[in-house]
């Protein structure tokens, strides 16, 4: 018989066909009554797949031995409360890698040239009145990564592409890489022209980028977040964003998501984009196949191939 599986949210076309023709899926977010759903599948269901699983919903899945999360950010998962229960928890790593890192300079040069605002200039009728505004460049710039991992990786090559110099902050110094570990994440901000937020979010990281940080970064400065809104002080970026304190934000991630606030559409020293650093179908439907793949190979009593618990 087919191990069945609880789906916690829509995914991929591709995850979702792939899902059905091995397992019995019971789709959570299609449910109107979802106690009563959970009810009567909690003795039945060994695995998921999707995020936003808190220890509560463990709780009503007795025979849970696996999560496995589409995303390479589990933060939506309670992991402390996975390993308690001994059930394990995987993710997608790499495969997102590229389109991430591409997405981030993508949106630093949007940012750095106003590239949507000139868009808006042109078809508004407004260059024949005056030129646009001179601006600035990437390169010859330093770019302060804010989590070296598999995309700031990528990032970091990208930014040697763009002829800028990369400086980074983690929670430790990495031996094997050529460029300056700041230990303060201030310090970085401080002797930084562009501050890229790629860490992974979470209590360990809430706000780690506070007004202190912000300040330091001061009103030449440009802060791109790919991470998580929870990782930035979004009501001191907004208020330092209008005053000029700060000297432009590029943001692809947002505290309450979807809502954004709704002072930054005024401004035109901000580049906003909705959560679209892995919006791409090729990427998509790698990160759907290795779901998948972890599901596959937990229940042939194989390795997992990408565990985080």
């Amino acid at each position: 018989m087919p191990v069945d599986i609880l789906q916690t949210h829509k995914l991929l076309a591709s995850c979702e066909a792939e899902l059905q023709t091995k397992y019995t899926v019971h789709k959570l977010h299609e449910a109107t009554d979802k106690e009563a759903f959970l009810a009567g599948l909690g003795d039945l269901v060994r695995g998921i797949a999707g995020g936003q699983v808190p220890a509560a919903l463990m709780d009503k899945l007795p025979k849970l031995e696996i999560i496995a999360n589409f995303g390479v950010g589990y933060d939506s998962i309670d992991t402390a409360a996975a390993k308690a229960r001994n059930i394990r928890v995987t993710n997608t790593p790499n495969v997102l890698n590229d389109a991430v890192a591409e997405l981030t300079i993508g949106l630093m040069i949007a940012l750095a040239r106003r590239i949507p605002q000139a868009h808006q200039f042109v078809r508004d009728g407004n260059w024949p009145k005056g030129a646009f505004p001179l601006l600035t460049e990437l390169n010859g710039k330093t770019v302060g990564i804010l989590g070296l991992g598999r995309i700031g990786k990528e990032i970091a090559v990208r930014a040697q592409a763009m002829k800028m110099r990369v400086v980074y902050h983690g929670r430790r110094k990495q031996p094997d890489e050529p460029f300056v570990y700041y230990s303060d994440l201030a310090q970085m901000a401080r002797d930084a022209d562009w501050l890229v937020i790629i860490a992974p979010g979470g209590q360990g990281t809430e706000k780690i980028v506070s007004r202190r940080v912000l300040e330091a970064l001061g009103p030449d400065g440009f802060l791109v977040n790919m991470a998580r809104g929870s990782l930035v002080d979004e009501a001191a970026m907004v208020e330092m964003l209008k005053s000029r304190a700060l000297g432009g934000a590029a943001l692809d991630v947002f505290e309450n998501e979807p809502q954004v606030p709704t002072a930054l559409f005024g401004l035109d020293n901000v580049v906003l984009s909705p959560h679209q650093g892995s919006a791409t179908n090729q990427t998509r439907n790698k990160m759907g196949a290795l779901v998948v793949a972890n599901l596959d190979a937990w229940f042939a009593g194989e390795p997992l191939i990408s565990p985080v618990v």
